[in-house]
Order: C-alpha cells, then structure tokens, then sequence
C-alpha cells in the first residue's frame, strides 16, 4: 500500500508544478506520464479523471495551507509577525521557486473555464484563507498591533489580493524582488508608527 500511496502523490505533485507553468488546461495524463515515468493507465487508475485529480490536488493543498496556518498560530503569537512570515514564506517559495505560484490564485483566473467541482475546491481555499486572515487581522487591532483603514475582514481580502498581486507582478517582471517590494508597504500601513519605530 506505501507504494501506491507514493505514485499517487509523484502524480499530484507532478500535475501541481505543471498547472504553475501552464495551468489547468496545460498539461494531460501523457505529460504526467512521461514526467512521472508511468503509463496513462496507471494515472487514471489513482484518479480517474482529471476533475477528479485536480479537485483532489486542491483539497489537499487548502490542507496543507490550514496547517500551515494552525502551525504558525502555535508559533508564533504576535498577529503582526504572523503576517509578516506569511508574506515571508511566500517570498521565500518565489525566490527559490519551489512554490512560485499560489495555485489556487492560479486556478482562480481560470474559474470560467474550470470544471465546478474543481472551482468549489478553489473558492473554498479563498474562503479559509480569508477567514484565517480576518481572525489575525482582529486580534491584531484588538491587542493594538494593527492600524485598520477598513473592517478587519475587508482588510483580510486587501491583503490577500495584495500578496496574490506581488506573485503575478514578479511573475510578469521575471524577478521574485518584486514580491517583496509591492507586499512590504502593506504590512508597514497596517502597523502603527509606534511600532515601527522600535522594530
């Protein structure tokens, strides 16, 4: 059973990095195949569609994105610094490029042409994220470590668009520096200027 487990994730893994570089309609089971050195057959075996494996790949990755958000809340209790290493864990994924593109934001430009089941996976991704966003962003103004503009949870869906928009932008520049330059004045807005004077 390991070793099916194995070839089922070698296929999510490969079907991810090929939707980053081309999106939902850039790749078929012929290009996993080939990447992942197995026969269509055997693709189709683990996911029967590819509905099928793209809802499965972004069920997993919202997963992934709740624990690391849950990990972060246990280490870190600061709803500044939360932000602030949230924006860094992405500027590190794009300067490295082991993650260089959100996928569902990816898949979120697509959603006219993407199959439902995989759009109700994407939006729910959203939907966690913002809501994951909106909890920090309260507590920060609570606790005095956030300056809001707006309600926290339109604050929430600024942010998200913001570190979405430095991942197009360094992108559409070739030049992951640029993530930092358009998501670092957001995070200096939200802090009083009390705080960022001692940090």
């Amino acid at each position: 059973m390991g070793n099916a487990s194995t070839t089922s994730d070698d296929i999510l893994a490969c079907a991810r990095s090929l939707i980053v570089a081309g999106g939902y309609n850039g790749f078929s089971y012929a290009d996993i195949a080939d990447v992942v050195g197995i026969r269509k057959a055997s693709i189709h075996h683990h996911f029967p569609s590819k509905v099928d494996l793209v809802r499965t790949l972004v069920a997993r990755y919202r997963e992934e994105a709740e624990a690391g958000m849950a990990n972060l809340e246990l280490q870190v209790s600061d709803p500044l610094e939360q932000l602030q290493d949230y924006a860094g864990y992405w500027e590190v994924c794009i300067a490295d490029a082991s993650a260089p593109f959100c996928i569902c934001a990816l898949l979120a430009s697509e959603l006219p042409v993407l199959p439902e089941e995989v759009g109700l996976e994407v939006r729910a991704h959203f939907r966690s994220l913002s809501a994951w966003l909106t909890s920090v962003l309260e507590r920060g103004a609570r606790l005095g470590r956030f300056q809001l503009m707006g309600t926290p949870r339109a604050e929430a869906e600024a942010f998200m668009a913001t570190v979405h928009g430095a991942m197009l932008s360094a992108r559409a520049y070739g030049d992951p520096k640029i993530f930092a330059v358009v998501t670092r004045p957001l995070l200096e807005r939200l802090a009083p200027r009390s705080l960022q004077i001692q940090s």
